[in-house]
């Protein structure tokens, strides 16, 4: 099972494996508050693609094809990811506050693909 749910959200032991899916650190979150077992930075959007999307629903569509072309290329971490939600809960944590048009939400539908 893979869930998605906001860094600043509070943790649950529902969320099984959290890992955090955003390239910074969300802001004024300390990371003993955030439960998050693996940060894997290599899997967000690239700085150009998440400057372009600047999180405008209206380029949803195009943001979630151009983040799949730069997931290709991350192998072991979409394996990794993968292998998580295979063995319990997988929550990829993400800071946004658009719950749904975030790089979480596009990695899930990759994921589950």
């Amino acid at each position: 099972m893979i869930k998605v749910k906001r860094a600043y959200d509070e943790p649950s032991k529902q969320d099984g494996f959290r890992v955090l899916v955003d390239r910074i650190w969300p802001r004024g979150l300390k990371k003993e508050d955030a439960a998050i077992d693996r940060w894997l930075k290599a899997v967000a959007p690239g700085p150009e693609l998440r400057k372009w999307f600047g999180h405008d629903p209206n380029k949803w569509r195009e943001f979630c094809q151009r983040y799949a072309k730069e997931l290709e290329d991350k192998e072991d971490e979409i394996r990794f990811l993968q292998e998580q939600s295979q063995n319990g809960t997988l929550t990829l944590v993400f800071a946004a506050r658009d719950t749904e048009h975030s790089n979480a939400v596009a990695l899930k539908e990759y994921l589950l693909k």
